[in-house]
C-alpha cells in the first residue's frame, strides 16, 4: 500500500539516548508526523554526537507506545547484520504492528560496518552485496525455504517461520542513476536524501525506468526523502548548532571510507556555515522551512522525514506541527 502525504520524524541515533529518541516520537505523533524513520549506526559521525544505541530494540518499543508508520533509514545488509538476519528481524516486527513496518536498506559505510573486521570493499561490490541481499530477503519474506550461493551471500537452508500476512515493504537508499534503476526494478520504493533539482529527477527517472523493467507501476512506488534542517530561535543558534551538532552535514565528500568518528571529528574543525549551502536548510524562519519542504513535495516525494540536527527536538516538532505540517500542499 502507498502512503501519501507523510511528513515524518527523523530519529537520529547519533545524537541522543534512545529513551529520549522515544519520547521526542510521541511527541511528533502528537504533533502531526505520521512516520519515523530512525538511523542504524554503530558509531555516531563525531564522538561529540555521543549516542549510538541498537536501533531494533527500540523499533519494538517504538511500535508498541505509538500508532506510527516506521522503519529503518537505513540498515545495510552484509556487514554487521546477514540479510537472513535482518529477513527475520522486518518480519518479526511486522508480523506485531501489521502494516506499520517498512524496511529500510542501503548499501552502509565504513564507519558502522568495519567493526566485524572484514576487507572494506569499493563502492560497485557493496553495491553487488546489497542486490544479493535484497534477493536473499525477498525469498525469505515469501515464507519457503531458501537456499542462496551468491559472490558474496551465503545462505544455507534457511526458513521463516515467524511470517507477517503481507511482507514488509523494502526500500533502498539510493544516490546514483545504477542503483536507482536497480531499486525500480527490485524493491518496492525508494529512499533518497536532498539534493539539486536536476540530480532528484534524475534519480526518479531512473527509478521509474527500472520499476517499468519489472512491469510495475512507479506510481504506485513510495517516494521518501531525508531532509536535514538546523532550525533555532535565531539565524545565529541555528548556524551554530549545525556546525557544532551535525559538521558531518557540511562536509563535501563522499563519507562511505572513513572507519572512525575521531576522523570525522578531524575533520569538522575544517567545517563552516558555508559548507552547509544546499545541503543542510539552517534557518530560525519557520516560513522557509514550509517553502522548503513544499519544494520536495512538489517534486513528487510521498514521504518527507525531516531531521532537526539542532539538540531542541521538541522545539522543533512543535512548530513543525503548528505552522508546516498543516500548510503543505500534496498533489492529489
Amino acid at each position: 500500500m502507498k502512503h501519501t502525504q507523510v511528513v515524518g520524524y527523523a530519529a537520529m541515533f547519533e545524537q541522543f539516548h534512545p529513551t529520549d529518541l522515544l519520547k521526542y516520537s510521541q511527541v511528533a505523533e502528537q504533533n502531526g508526523f505520521t512516520s519515523v524513520m530512525a538511523s542504524d549506526h554503530f558509531h555516531p559521525w563525531t564522538p561529540e554526537q555521543g549516542e549510538s544505541a541498537y536501533v531494533w530494540s527500540w523499533l519494538g518499543a517504538l511500535g508498541a507506545t505509538t500508532s506510527m508508520r516506521f522503519g529503518t533509514g537505513v540498515t545495510p545488509p552484509g556487514f554487521r547484520y546477514h540479510p537472513a538476519i535482518i529477513a527475520q528481524a522486518a518480519a518479526t516486527l511486522e508480523a506485531m504492528y501489521p502494516g506499520r513496518f517498512w524496511l529500510g536498506l542501503g548499501a552502509g559505510e565504513a564507519l558502522n560496518e568495519h567493526i566485524v573486521g572484514k576487507y572494506w570493499p569499493e563502492a560497485p561490490t557493496r553495491l553487488k552485496i546489497l542486490m544479493e541481499s535484497i534477493e536473499v530477503i525477498n525469498r525469505l519474506f515469501t515464507g519457503k525455504k531458501v537456499k542462496f550461493s551468491g559472490e558474496h551471500i551465503q545462505l544455507e537452508s534457511a526458513r521463516l517461520y515467524t511470517m507477517p500476512d503481507t511482507p514488509p515493504p523494502v526500500y533502498v537508499a539510493t544516490a546514483g542513476p545504477i542503483q536507482s534503476k536497480r531499486t525500480g526494478k527490485t524493491c518496492d520504493g525508494i529512499i533518497t536524501v536532498g539534493a539539486a533539482d536536476e540530480k532528484i529527477k534524475m534519480l526518479m527517472e531512473k527509478f521509474e525506468e527500472g520499476a517499468r523493467e519489472a512491469d510495475k507501476d512507479p506510481a504506485q512506488m513510495p517516494r521518501m526523502i531525508q531532509l536535514h534542517v538546523s532550525y533555532a530561535d535565531s539565524q545565529q543558534k541555528a548556524e551554530e548548532q549545525a556546525v557544532k551538532e551535525w559538521p558531518n552535514g557540511g562536509m563535501p565528500f563522499p563519507k562511505g571510507d572513513i572507519r572512525n568518528p575521531e576522523d570525522f571529528a578531524a575533520m569538522a574543525k575544517q567545517v563552516s556555515i558555508e559548507n552547509f549551502k544546499d545541503r543542510v536548510l539552517t534557518s530560525a524562519d519557520i516560513d522557509e522551512h514550509l517553502e522548503h519542504i513544499q519544494h520536495y513535495v512538489d517534486l513528487g516525494f510521498d514521504e518527507v522525514y525531516v531531521h532537526n540536527v539542532g539538540r531542541n527536538q521538541e522545539k522543533f516538532i512543535e512548530a513543525y506541527g503548528e505552522r508546516v505540517i498543516p500548510k503543505l500542499k500534496w498533489k492529489s
